[in-house]
């Protein structure tokens, strides 16, 4: 990986300018200086304002073109006004970073928006990135950068904090600083103009002295790179993310701050639990959440052990617990045993342990030390109410003294304030969190705890789904096209099921008709009873009187329902009268459970898929799950955990459970079409009938669009889905027949057992050192990939009725942006068969076609084999100056394609 990342110059600069500095009290120019001036900055300082030669002792230049040598960062104060003309100038002075503080753009109205787009505009001209603008600035403590107005100096640490609004950020440094919480870096991203939260997210996944990430989220502009760069980063590092407007009020005023779109709050919800973040709710959570990362709290699971000197801040916090679903551990026998021994016998043994208000330090102690050593116990909460004979310092010592002992995450609450000053700062200076209330500890151990249990999600490997019978694209893509040149957004129902039917959903069998006779035959052929819908493309929500008859058991039942909607339609949708109706016999099943689908479009992430209990008002759905696709088995499952009506889907009294592997096939299905079918703007199956036996769609509704002539095949998705457009077929030199196609998480095992057959000298080559097989984390690495950053092929076989894997190669986008990193194995078997140089040319023409232009790669020096191989594609080896051992090759990528 390169050693620096394309923005370095804004985090790393060697050299700022402050334009608009000012020797004026208060003023913007002026604090900014100040702040500099007061963090030390190790790099070269210079302003930039023609009134002054110097400001604060700082050397002042009348324009930025004056300032000798190059700015990598400059730092502009002045009016809004001002800012294209000076976005310009540094420009043309080669200025590669612009951080705009100043306020008066996209927020404020049309002419405010006018010079966001001028400034944007400008500094792409010239390659210059922009952060803000309506920015508090950017601050790196280690390196002396503080280009914020803050009112207090950030101190160095470890955590990431990036935040739309520049109150809230100041508002947290003056916490953090007598708090002794400690940053990496501080960006504050104001209205998010050209730089946005991917990028910065990048940068500090990229940056080895970040360690946790904090993010104040007001709204999202680019929700496919926000997802690809907040995933990447939880795989890594602890992300918490605080994302307000959850509600409409709040929305609306967000998005008049910073003039990004809200979106649905379910939504948002639903992407970062797929992202396998952590959600905060308030600021207080959020003051948590800063002591929990800066003291690297890691807690192993969400059993929790509650002791306390006295009854009613353990109620408290139990209530807590119960509110966000954590556990109260139950205690082993012996420790309740220990227990029983150590307290009085009116002390309260069970979770939460009352040590009653005359404890000693002692007491406490040895109370603690027996809950550590239960192992049903995965964390501590200890409380303390300062009574007069208490010791809260004491006690606070003895807690310290068996942290150090222990590897179980041990939180505290101190109750009052006075009596427990000198208690608070034993556990800071020993980094141990300590909270003010019950609930703010409960809601700290809650949310640390659930990135642990979300990394666990994000890393889990879904069984291989069984091989079915591939969707009929391009026959309902046909029925979409011949409805839009028809100049229709809304497909008739019989379009409907048969484009849910091209992708095997099990639907209801139907025939269109277009007179009471052709209905009688129709409902002969299936048998009664059945039902009669029309075939009209209804626009809108579906009304209940045109939604059909149902069990209709007789010839004149029948008749007399055609007529009856046949005259509806005529009043209200004349024009659809020659649609016809739609004849299909009724589902009859006495343990039919009826569920709602639907799928529309978020303004930010695009195709959302939300199932639960049929609601007969399409407006008020109160039992809805909501996901992002695309959806494997894993997502599927936990999906239907998380809505009320997973309960009516078990077994009931005098019901057998519902057929939960035909309910996942489906969605699984719908998925499919929402990643495949770019054209469908919503999709309702209402309702979706589910028993014992299996599933049938009764009635669906879509709604279709063009789509842009720029569109790309995913463009559509916020996540990006499985590239199934990148699968080839390919003989090898003896004639056997494989597949050379992108990895799928479902390819763990198959990806573990290809590790395994490896030669020991095939793996020392790829993985540069003797591993056995790859470790779970690794794995998950490996085949849970962002491909929209990344890729990997795989080379299958089928042998035996099981597909095998031979061979992988893959590429890793750099932090540069248009660089990547690239590694090949192939099974000791097939090398010498062709097969390596179709993955690389494979994997190169990929590469290409994404925009990455050159392709980086590093060899041990002794594998002359694979040196052999790579220059023969083109790659140019060099040396590595430090170690003798290594060599690195680089392909340019345009060369390369034009070759092939």
């Amino acid at each position: 990986m390169d050693e620096k990342h394309y923005l370095s110059p804004l985090f790393e600069p060697r050299s700022v300018a402050i334009i608009g500095a000012t020797e004026r009290d208060n003023a913007l120019g002026a604090i900014l200086v100040r702040n500099m001036l007061g963090a030390g900055f190790k790099g070269a300082l210079h302003a930039v304002n023609p009134k002054y030669d110097s400001v604060q002792g700082v050397p002042c230049f009348a324009h930025i073109g004056d300032v000798p040598g190059k700015v990598d960062l400059a730092v502009i104060a002045t009016p809004a006004g001002s800012v294209p003309g000076l976005i310009d100038e540094c420009g043309r002075a080669g200025v590669k970073v612009a951080a705009v503080l100043s306020a008066g753009f996209g927020e404020s109205g049309t002419l405010g928006a006018q010079l966001e787009e001028d400034t944007v505009h400008i500094a792409r001209q010239y390659g210059m990135r922009v952060l803000g603008p309506n920015s508090l600035g950017v601050a790196r403590p280690l390196l002396g950068l503080n280009a914020t107005f803050a009112g207090s100096q950030p101190i160095a640490g470890s955590i990431g904090f990036v935040s739309q609004s520049g109150a809230l950020c100041a508002a947290v440094l003056d916490y953090a600083r007598p708090n002794q919480v400690g940053f990496s870096n501080v960006i504050s991203l104001g209205v998010s103009a050209e730089l946005d939260f991917g990028e910065i997210l990048d940068y500090l996944v990229w940056d080895f002295r970040t360690e946790a990430i904090l993010v104040y989220i007001e709204g999202i502009r680019d929700a496919r790179r926000f997802l690809s760069a907040i995933r990447a980063a939880a795989r890594a590092k602890p992300v918490m993310v605080l994302k307000v407007g959850r509600h409409p009020v709040g929305s609306r005023a967000a998005q008049a701050h910073t003039g990004a779109v809200t979106g649905d709050d379910a939504v948002f919800d639903a992407a970062l639990r797929r992202s396998g973040v952590i959600r905060l709710n308030t600021l207080t959570q959020l003051f948590s959440g800063l002591k929990g990362l800066f003291v690297h709290f890691r807690p192993r699971g969400n059993r929790l052990a509650i002791i306390t000197n006295g009854g009613g801040p353990g109620v408290m916090a139990a209530d807590r617990a119960g509110d966000l679903g954590i556990e109260l551990a139950r205690l082993a026998p012996d420790t309740i045993a220990h227990l029983e021994e150590l307290l009085p016998s009116h002390s309260r043994v069970d979770n939460p342990i009352d040590l009653i208000g005359d404890s000693s330090p002692e007491r406490y102690a040895s109370a603690l030390q027996t809950l550590l050593q239960d192992e049903h116990v995965d964390g501590v909460l200890c409380l303390l109410s300062p009574l007069a004979m208490s010791q809260p310092s004491e006690v606070a010592r003895r807690v310290v003294e068996l942290a150090k002992g222990s590897d179980k995450p041990i939180l505290t609450c101190w109750l009052g304030d006075d009596a427990c000053l000198e208690a608070r700062e034993i556990f800071r200076q020993a980094r141990i969190p300590s909270l003010r209330t019950p609930e703010s500890a409960v809601d700290l151990f809650s949310h640390i705890s659930s990135y642990y249990r979300n990394q666990q999600l994000l890393t889990q490997v879904p069984a291989p789904l069984e091989y079915e019978k591939a969707p009929l694209r391009e026959l309902a893509r046909s029925m979409i096209e011949s409805a839009l040149k028809a100049h229709r957004t809304v497909l008739r129902r019989h379009e409907a099921i048969a484009l849910l039917a091209a992708f095997h959903i099990p639907v209801t069998e139907l025939r269109v008709v277009h007179s009471p006779a052709e209905g009688i035959e129709a409902a002969m052929h299936f048998g009664f009873p059945v039902d009669i819908k029309p075939d009209a493309a209804l626009a809108g929500t579906r009304l209940q009187h045109l939604a059909g008859r149902h069990n209709l058991a007789s010839t004149v039942a029948l008749h007399l329902a055609y007529e009856e909607l046949t005259s509806q339609l005529k009043q209200q949708l004349p024009a659809e009268l020659a649609a016809g109706m739609c004849i299909e016999p009724s589902w009859q099943s006495p343990y039919t459970r009826e569920l709602m689908l639907r799928v529309w479009r978020d303004p930010v992430f695009g195709p959302v898929i939300g199932i639960g209990e049929r609601s007969l008002d399409p407006n008020y759905w109160p039992d809805r799950a909501v996901g992002l696709p695309p959806l494997n088995a894993f997502l599927v499952r936990d999906l239907l955990h998380s809505t009320h009506a997973e309960r009516m889907l078990g077994a009931l009294d005098g019901m057998p459970a519902a057929d939960l592997d035909a309910l996942e096939h489906t969605l699984l299905r719908v998925s499919d079409i929402i990643c495949e079918m770019p054209w469908i703007r919503s999709l309702e199956i209402n309702p979706l009938c589910v028993d014992d036996r299996g599933l049938q769609v009764a009635d669906a509704r879509i709604e279709i669009g063009e789509l842009p002539r720029s569109a790309g095949r995913y463009d559509h998705m916020a996540i990006h889905p499985y590239p199934s457009n990148l699968i080839y077929p390919w003989q090898l030199k003896d004639g056997a027949l494989i597949t050379i196609r992108p990895i799928k998480p479902e390819d763990a095992e198959m990806n573990q057992a290809f590790v395994r057959k490896l030669s020991p000298e095939t793996k020392y080559f790829r993985f540069m050192s003797a591993l056995r097989e790859l470790s779970p984390s690794l794995l998950a690495k490996l085949t849970q990939i962002d491909y929209d950053r990344e890729l990997a092929f795989i080379a299958t076989h089928i042998t035996e009725g099981s597909e095998i894997q031979i061979g992988v190669c893959r590429y890793t986008t750099n932090p540069d942006g248009f660089s990547c990193e690239f590694a090949i194995v192939v099974d000791d078997t097939y090398q010498h068969s062709g097969l390596g140089r179709k993955l690389m040319e494979v994997l190169v023409t990929t590469a290409w076609q994404r925009g990455l232009q050159t392709m980086k790669g590093e060899f041990l020096a002794n594998n002359e084999r694979m040196l052999r191989f790579v220059e023969r594609i083109g790659f140019v080896l060099r040396n590595d100056p430090e170690d003798k051992t290594i060599k690195h090759g680089t392909l340019d990528l345009a060369k390369a394609n034009q070759a092939a």
